[in-house]
């Protein structure tokens, strides 16, 4: 049994980034990734020009950044009634990130702050009960490990073990879906492309370049392809989706050879996810906290996840030294932030989602946008996380979006 000040459940960038900032600030922090080196899985790499700003603004060097976001001029929404619109978010570029690139990257952030990365070391048991928290691990070489923290920070994801010990976790209340994602070759030196997103019966297929002349591509699919997927398999399935993609000038699947684009030369396995999606009745207690989607998130349409993270890093943060400072009320302060910062985005996101499941009305209010420029803008700046989302959900806003 070894005693820990901080330690960290998951090594993505929510907990590469908290234990970045608490190193920072003079705290002994452990971090415990189970994966032995990064391996692409379902993972979100599209992201609002305020995830690349949040990370200038923890340190992250310019450096860095050009190597692993790749700016997008913007996100083109096509419907399947063939409406079509482009969210500019104000003029900022959005980007795409090599999360093979990103994610170690923001590892040897948080070593070179001080924090310690134990790779290949799953965290098995989490006992939150006790004053000192206790995280049993199974490390690279197959041993067992035992340890006291004074703090717990959970960002493990949506399924996470310390959400679970804690007693917090709930599943999301949205329809079954499933995701799909996976990297195609690109020619690099192409002109900059839109990202897209293209909804189609009960699903939607997400399409955004990425670093290193890749296109990175994420599929989600709702129950009425249960079947399919379970027939043909995802692969098979994904091929299809991805051959029913129009080339449209100046967007992201529209190089000079659509033929060899549309034959998907994948670059990397098609990764799956399931659920998209999950909910907490809380993000703190006495002696942890949760961050990044270990917090809670909502399926990936709005593509807000990285800033999230990135916001509930710096949060977290803060209330753990407080708390570890000595403040007993640091951690509820904490819990109150986050529902604060995200409380209207999670509404206007819930909105998409009911809209997604009703063909006609998203149709309909997707003209709107098309033809609605001020709409238009405004839509763009909220999900890009640029303004309050309170403003998508102001009467006047809705009556000018949905007025015939």
């Amino acid at each position: 049994m070894s005693d820990l000040e901080v330690a960290v459940v998951g090594g993505g960038p929510a907990g590469a980034l908290v234990a970045a900032l608490l190193a920072r600030d003079g705290h002994d922090v452990t971090v415990f990734e189970r994966s032995p080196a990064y391996r692409w899985h379902a993972c979100g790499v599209f992201a609002s020009p305020a995830a690349r700003a949040a990370l200038r603004r923890v340190g992250l060097d310019e450096a860095t950044l050009a190597r692993v976001a790749r700016p997008i001029p913007a996100m083109r929404v096509e419907t399947p009634g063939g409406a079509a619109f482009r969210l500019t978010y104000g003029g900022a570029a959005p980007v795409g990130f090599d999360r093979s690139a990103l994610d170690p990257a923001l590892l040897e952030f948080a070593v070179a702050a001080g924090a310690r990365i134990c790779t290949g070391s799953r965290v098995e048991a989490v006992t939150l009960d006790d004053a000192r928290p206790e995280l049993t691990v199974r490390t690279a070489s197959n041993g067992p490990e035992r340890h006291r923290a004074r703090l717990v920070v959970g960002a493990d994801g949506g399924n996470s073990i310390v959400a679970r010990a804690a007693g917090v976790a709930r599943p999301a209340r949205l329809a079954p879906r499933v995701g799909l994602t996976f990297h195609i070759a690109d020619r690099p030196g192409d002109p900059p492309a839109d990202a897209r997103i293209r909804v189609f019966r009960d699903g939607y297929v997400g399409i955004a370049p990425v670093p290193g002349g890749r296109v990175n591509v994420g599929i989600v699919l709702g129950h009425a392809w249960a079947g399919e997927l379970a027939a043909r398999g995802a692969e098979a399935v994904a091929d299809a989706v991805l051959a029913d993609i129009p080339v449209i000038s100046g967007a992201a699947g529209s190089p000079a050879d659509p033929a060899a684009w549309r034959r998907g030369e994948r670059l990397d396995r098609v990764a799956g996810a399931s659920p998209l999606g999950h909910r907490v009745t809380r993000r703190a207690g006495r002696n942890w906290l949760l961050v990044g989607d270990a917090a809670g998130f909502l399926d990936p349409f709005t593509g807000e996840g990285l800033h999230r993270a990135i916001v509930s890093a710096e949060l977290a943060a803060r209330a753990a030294t407080a708390a570890l400072g000595g403040s007993s009320r640091a951690l509820a302060v904490y819990d109150r932030q986050m529902r604060r910062h995200f409380a209207a985005k999670d509404v206007v996101s819930w909105l998409v989602q009911a809209f997604l499941e009703r063909p006609a009305l998203f149709e309909y209010a997707a003209r709107r946008i098309e033809a609605r420029g001020p709409v238009r803008e405004t839509m763009g700046l909220v999900m890009g996380d640029l303004v309050p989302a309170s403003r998508a959900l102001d009467p006047r806003y809705l009556g000018a979006l949905l007025r015939p």
